[in-house]
């Protein structure tokens, strides 16, 4: 079956830390093009971060550029997303997608973080809750 799984999401308070996994079973995410999305009630889904797993650039959404980093663990399968300093505004459901052809494939990778970047697998989603 081929899915991903997000974890870490919690509780956490005003300017602490945490740190979102996003493994993949069923497929490798060696070479793909990963995006972290986050979803707050009443709100569009808006790109976190991504990364192109083939080379490692990244990219950081306004809202987390400085705060935040994206990785992958080949071995572990999963890629991660380090956020610090976390803020209420951070509270949202975070989302991970994967984009797994070899061709087309996005020249830069803020491209993957745009809205209309069409992934091919979703996650359900882990909730991170910021409060004191």
């Amino acid at each position: 079956q081929l899915q991903l799984v997000e974890s870490g999401g919690g509780l956490v308070q005003p300017g602490g830390s945490l740190r979102l996994s996003c493994e993949a079973s069923g497929f490798s995410l060696e070479n793909d093009v990963i995006g972290w999305f986050r979803q707050a009630p009443g709100k569009e889904r808006e790109a976190v971060a991504c990364i192109d797993s083939s080379d490692g650039t990244t990219h950081y959404s306004d809202a987390m550029l400085g705060r935040s980093t994206i990785s992958r663990d080949n071995a572990k399968n999963t890629v991660f997303l380090q956020i610090n300093s976390v803020k209420r505004g951070d509270t949202a459901v975070y989302y991970c997608a994967a984009y797994t052809a070899t061709y087309p494939r996005p020249q830069y990778v803020w491209q993957a973080c745009h809205p209309t970047f069409e992934y091919d697998y979703w996650g359900q989603g882990t909730q991170v809750t910021v409060a004191s």
